[in-house]
């Protein structure tokens, strides 16, 4: 005993063999299957938007660091993640400058100026594009007369029209439920292919990096409310990025619960407020809008749904004394 060495650790005592960096490159890579389908459909208008914000959430995350004195940490592959998430919510025809933009809030804003990566409230890349959203009319004002509106590529075979969200909401003849879930070119990215991101979710699921209760049980409830209201729900599955918002989005470890229980109270509420959006207020990003509200409540639903400490003292039972019932009834 006496040459052994205890080795004093605050709780909790938690080990694992996976770091941040890998659990990051896991989801870059169960991104590539959608990324794909989208370079199909877009050609060099998804490499460049794909390559404009990844860049430039590479660059943000280094003038940031650098001006708050801390080291850069473009190795744990958070920055470049955020920026693939950010160009997957936007259209690949969308200008380069305002995918930068919103690149830049995501990154810049909601990611380092709250924190940084495991401090952060709000989901980066989401944050970034309902900001570019609110922004939008004020940024093309300023930006018009000094940036180019967009690169030109050439022509590329896309749907020209109203995006699969908007057609639906519209009540406009929608395409067959097999292309919307295989590949449909329309709107963001990432709503081309819910095949294609469920690929990439089923390689999360066997890496265990996230937790089947959320997606699930926000594809059950807009399933279930959107049968309810009337409408078909598959059509409500499979547009306005709802894959990408339940199962790469909500999932996010800093600003989703911890709990399973905090999980379901989370995706239940996600859901219904998209029903909401979509069937009240009818918004084309009612699944960014509706994660990032939840977002603020997840402290609020940890603290509710948080297992009693061992340390916690239990409450005292009051303990009857004889014949005090009596003498109260007297009294």
């Amino acid at each position: 005993m006496d040459n052994q060495k205890l080795v004093y650790t605050p709780a909790p005592h938690l080990k694992s063999d996976l770091t941040v960096s890998q659990a990051m490159r896991d989801v870059i890579i169960a991104l590539i299957p959608a990324c794909l389908v989208a370079i199909y459909f877009f050609k060099f208008y998804a490499v460049f938007m794909i390559a404009v914000c990844m860049v430039t959430a590479a660059v943000t995350e280094l003038i940031f660091r650098m001006a708050m004195g801390k080291k850069p940490s473009l190795g744990d592959y958070s920055a470049l993640l955020t920026g693939l998430l950010v160009a997957l919510c936007l259209s690949a025809t969308t200008a380069w400058w305002m995918g930068a933009i919103a690149t830049f809030i995501a990154v810049g804003i909601a990611k380092e100026l709250m924190g940084g990566l495991g401090w952060n409230r709000f989901n980066p890349a989401l944050f970034g594009r309902v900001a570019l959203i609110i922004l939008a009319p004020w940024i093309v004002a300023l930006g018009a007369d000094f940036l180019p509106w967009s690169i030109n590529f050439g022509p590329i075979d896309v749907v020209t029209r109203a995006t699969p969200l908007a057609m639906l909401q519209q009540g406009m003849e929608m395409p067959g439920l097999a292309n919307l879930f295989f590949a449909f070119p329309g709107g963001a990215m990432s709503e081309v292919s819910p095949f294609a991101l469920l690929i990439g979710a089923a390689y999360l699921f066997y890496r265990g990096h996230i937790n089947w209760r959320i997606p699930v049980s926000i594809l059950a409830t807009v399933f279930v409310l959107a049968l309810i209201a009337g409408k078909n729900p598959f059509y409500h599955l499979f547009t306005g990025g709802l894959f990408l918002g339940a199962f790469f989005m909500a999932t996010d470890w800093v600003t989703s619960p911890i709990t399973n229980k905090g999980k379901w109270i989370f995706g239940i509420a996600i859901g219904v407020l998209i029903i909401i959006f979509r069937v009240g207020l009818a918004p084309t990003e009612g699944v960014a809008f509706s994660i990032l509200i939840m977002n603020a409540f997840v402290p609020m639903i940890d603290r509710a749904t948080k297992r009693p400490s061992f340390s916690e003292p239990k409450p005292k039972r009051a303990v009857a004394v004889p014949g005090q019932e009596q003498a109260t009834a007297k009294g």
